[in-house]
């Protein structure tokens, strides 16, 4: 087995004409990678994944082949399909927060789309939009707008990419909104089969990829409470740490507040109860 990439959170290995994506423990905020990890992180992004893209399956294919995996990487690991990978990150946000929030405040748009004048952080937007981003392998993802996109895929690429990453955002978010979560945004990615086909890869409306907000406490206009690594990211900002590598070690009580709000929002959204014995 071949190790093909060792991203910031993800290590994907090639097996025969599979790869083997391997969710790790670590976790990333600022596109840095911090230096504690979040234990049993990766095993609840993959099954929460697992789950979502059976919910999608009549939306959109998606990579994945099984879960056969060396027993090591049991739980925390998918076997997939490999695709050509999109170059582009597909964001849809549904409410107004983080890095949109950030430029929508210096320009009064996102992404080059125009939105209305008054808005505050955590205003639901009049509807989700697509608001890409480059891929970066090192340092950070840059907002890009849709013209762009058209330059890097093509028109119709362009337009399935978009379509298809609001029509997850609309179903995450309805079903989301059944069990008492708001789904403020989410980040998918994208591959093409060797016969054309879209096919929706790497994780799917997970803790890392989404903000997740309890509706009971939804409030426009300040900080939400998150069941994602929000919490993470305004403890890290809080340390007065430049955003720059190395990152700041994670104290004990961050740790476990953080991995008790992935366990809170996968045992939420799945309505399944993660094992006591891995708490």
């Amino acid at each position: 087995m071949e190790l093909l990439h060792s991203g910031k959170v993800r290590d994907v290995y090639l097996d025969g004409e599979d790869l083997i994506l391997v969710a790790s423990d670590r976790v990333s905020v600022y596109d840095v990678v911090l230096p504690t990890p979040i234990p049993d992180k990766g095993a609840v992004l993959t099954q929460l994944s697992l789950w979502w893209f059976e919910q999608l399956a009549d939306v959109v294919p998606n990579h994945v082949v099984n879960t056969d995996v060396p027993a090591e990487w049991a739980g925390r690991a998918i076997r997939c399909q490999r695709l050509r990978m999109a170059p582009v990150e597909c964001v849809a946000r549904g409410y107004l927060t983080g890095g949109g929030l950030a430029e929508y405040r210096q320009t009064g748009t996102v992404s080059g789309i125009t939105l209305p004048e008054g808005l505050v952080d955590g205003d639901q937007l009049p509807e989700p939009i697509f608001t890409p981003s480059t891929k970066a392998e090192v340092g950070h993802d840059e907002p890009i707008s849709y013209d762009e996109v058209e330059r890097l895929v093509g028109e119709k690429a362009a337009h399935e990419l978009k379509t298809l990453t609001l029509e997850i955002y609309r179903r995450g978010a309805e079903l989301a909104a059944e069990r008492g979560i708001i789904v403020a945004d989410t980040k998918v990615e994208f591959g093409w089969a060797p016969d054309g086909t879209l096919v929706l890869a790497d994780e799917v409306l997970t803790s890392d990829s989404s903000r997740f907000w309890p509706a009971d406490e939804y409030e426009p206009g300040r900080p939400q409470r998150s069941y994602d690594k929000q919490f993470v990211r305004d403890w890290a900002t809080s340390t007065g740490w430049n955003k720059q590598p190395p990152a700041p070690e994670i104290p004990d009580e961050v740790v476990k507040a953080t991995q008790a709000r992935y366990f809170e929002g996968y045992e939420r959204l799945t309505g399944k109860v993660w094992p006591s014995e891995q708490r």
